[in-house]
C-alpha cells in the first residue's frame, strides 16, 4: 500500500492548479464575441404600416392634392363634431359624455376632448350649467354660420336632387339603398333631412321597404337630358382632350415593330368610343374591354357628381354592387394616371379627378357649399384675438 502511494506521487505527479486553469483557458471560447455590441449593429428600417405608407410614389406626388388630405385630417374634429352636435337636442353635449365619443367626434383615442375643443375657440364654447356640470356647444358666430349653410342647402336642393337621380340612373336596376346615399351625403352636398324631403319629389323617387326592413330608393322616371355624362359634354367641347384622357393599350407582338405614332393611333382605336356610364353595365362580360371602359366611365361620372371632384375608397366601395365594380378598381385606376390621381395611404386612399383642379390646387368649378366650408375652416383656425383685430379693421379703428 505504501509502495502504491509512493508511485502515485513520483511517477504520476498531480498537475498544479495553475497549470489546469491555463490549460482550460487555452481551450476556452469565452474570448469569442457571440453578440454584436449595440453600437455596431445595423439599424433595420422599421417596416412602414399600410396605415401610414403613402399610396403614391415620390416622383409622381402632386403636392397640392396631397395637401387637401392633410387639411381633411386637420379639420376631422371640426367636421365630425359639427355634424354630431347639430343632431343633438339644443345642440349641446355634456363634456363627460363627449370624452367617450372619440370615434363620433373625430379626436384621437386616449386624448382629452377639451384639447380639441379649445383648438377652435370661434366655433365651440364650453360653459358650466346650473347643475354644476360642464357642457359644450356652438358659439354665436357658429350659429350664424349654420344659418348661412341652411340657406345654401335650400338654394342648392334641386341640384342635389338631380345628383341623386343621376346616381340612380347609373345604378343596376335603378335602385340604391337609402342608407348608402345618407352615409355619403356630405360627398354630394345632400342635406341631413334629405330622407324626409324625398316625399316632395314623387315624380322622381319612390321608397320601397324590403322584407328585412331595408329602405331602397328607386327611380320613378328616366330623364334623357340627365343621362349625358361629364365626359360626353367634354368630348363635344374638346374632342382632342378626351382622346388623351384614357389609355387602353392594344396588346401586340414585337413582330409588328410599330412606330410610336402608329402605336398611339392603334391604341386610340381601342380607347374610343367610350361606354356610357348610363348604359347597363351589368350585361357586359366582366373582363372585356367594354366592361373596363364602362367601369372607368362610372368612376369618372361618380367623381364629377361630388362637390370636390374626389372620393375616398370607402365611398367608392360602398356602391360596388350598384355600379358593377370589381375588387380590381385600384389597379384599374392606376392605369389611367392622366385622368385620376390616387393620394393618401395604402389603407385609406383617395381618388381625385385631375381635371377638376387647376395647377394651384383650386377647384375649377367651386360649389357654394365648398366655398362655405373653406370659410368655416378659416374661422376654425383663428383665435379670438385675431377675430377682435379683424373686427377693429372692419370698423375702421
Amino acid at each position: 500500500m505504501a509502495l502504491l502511494r509512493f508511485l502515485s506521487t513520483t511517477v504520476f505527479p498531480s498537475k498544479p492548479q495553475h497549470v489546469l486553469s491555463s490549460s482550460a483557458a487555452f481551450y476556452s471560447t469565452s474570448f469569442l464575441i457571440t453578440k454584436t455590441p449595440k453600437k455596431f449593429r445595423k439599424k433595420r428600417k422599421k417596416k412602414e404600416s399600410p396605415r401610414t405608407k403613402s399610396i403614391q410614389t415620390q416622383p409622381n406626388l402632386i403636392r397640392h392634392l396631397e395637401n387637401i388630405l392633410h387639411r381633411d385630417a386637420h379639420f376631422r374634429f371640426l367636421t365630425k363634431t359639427k355634424e354630431f352636435l347639430s343632431k343633438q337636442r339644443e345642440q349641446v353635449l355634456l363634456l363627460d359624455d363627449a370624452g367617450k365619443l372619440h370615434q363620433q367626434l373625430g379626436f384621437p383615442r386616449g386624448r382629452k376632448v377639451l384639447k380639441s375643443i379649445l383648438r377652435h375657440p370661434l366655433i365651440f364654447q364650453t360653459y358650466r350649467h346650473s347643475d354644476g356640470k360642464m357642457w359644450f356647444g356652438f358659439t354665436d358666430l357658429m350659429e350664424d354660420l349654420l344659418r348661412e349653410e341652411r340657406e345654401i342647402e335650400a338654394k342648392s336642393e334641386l341640384r342635389r336632387v338631380d345628383a341623386v337621380r343621376k346616381l340612380l340612373m347609373m345604378s343596376v336596376n335603378k335602385r340604391i339603398p337609402l342608407s348608402k346615399i345618407y352615409h355619403n351625403r356630405l360627398l354630394f352636398g345632400i342635406s341631413e333631412d334629405f330622407r324626409d324631403k324625398i316625399a316632395n319629389y314623387p315624380n322622381y323617387f319612390r321608397v320601397v321597404v324590403e322584407d328585412d326592413g331595408k329602405r331602397i330608393l328607386e327611380l320613378v322616371n328616366w330623364d334623357d337630358s340627365l343621362a349625358v355624362s361629364a365626359l360626353e359634354k367634354e368630348f363635344m367641347a374638346d374632342e382632342e382632350k378626351v382622346k388623351k384622357a384614357f389609355r387602353f393599350p392594344v396588346k401586340h407582338g414585337r413582330k409588328l415593330e410599330l412606330e410610336l405614332e402608329d402605336e398611339r393611333k392603334l391604341n386610340l382605336l381601342n380607347t374610343l368610343p367610350l361606354v356610357s356610364p348610363y348604359s347597363d353595365g351589368s350585361k357586359l362580360d366582366l373582363w372585356t374591354l367594354e366592361a373596363e371602359k364602362y367601369r372607368v366611365g362610372i368612376i369618372h361620372e361618380f367623381l364629377s357628381l361630388t362637390l370636390e371632384k374626389r372620393a375616398y375608397i370607402h365611398n367608392v366601395v360602398e356602391f360596388k354592387e350598384e355600379f358593377s365594380l370589381t375588387k380590381h378598381t385600384y389597379q384599374m385606376l392606376l392605369k389611367q394616371p392622366r385622368t385620376f390621381y390616387l393620394a393618401g395611404t395604402q389603407m385609406n386612399w383617395c381618388v381625385f379627378l385631375k381635371d377638376g383642379y387647376g395647377e394651384d390646387g383650386e377647384l375649377v368649378d367651386k360649389d357654394a357649399q365648398v366655398a362655405f366650408n373653406e370659410k368655416l375652416y378659416k374661422y376654425a383656425d383663428m383665435q379670438e384675438s385675431e377675430m377682435d383685430c379683424r373686427s377693429e379693421q372692419e370698423c375702421g379703428v
